[in-house]
């Protein structure tokens, strides 16, 4: 229930690289399913980006190819590397904890999230 901390954010021109990473928190870590959301002004959170405890990844169709997640278990940490940056990819992006079922659900804490802006 402790907020997680998502960092590495900024501006970016077009074509550009960032990563983005979450500081998380919990004993339950290593074996949690962790993600990425990201929202847009005026949208709903969607995750873009998926991890298991096993390492197995989700990526939605809008960033595959482009971003990809890691996580690091002995530091509690997951990370975004966010590559071929395009404006739509602008917005806040939020680490939490996921299940599946059907879709995805939120099932930690919601921490201040990272901007990421896109210029075109």
């Amino acid at each position: 229930q402790v907020q997680p901390v998502e960092s590495g954010g900024g501006l970016v021109q077009a074509g550009g690289s960032l990563k983005l990473s979450c500081a998380a928190s919990g004993n339950r870590f290593s074996v949690t399913t962790m993600g990425w959301y990201h929202q847009a002004p005026g949208k709903q959170r969607e995750v873009v980006a998926a991890i298991s405890a096993g390492r197995i990844t989700y990526y939605a169709n809008s960033v595959k190819g482009r971003f990809t997640i890691s996580r690091d278990n002995g530091k509690n940490m997951i990370y975004l590397q966010m590559n071929s940056l395009n404006p739509e990819d602008t917005g806040v992006y939020y680490c939490n904890a996921l299940k599946y079922e059907n879709s995805w659900f939120p099932v930690g804490s919601w921490g201040q999230g990272t901007q990421v802006t896109v210029s075109s």
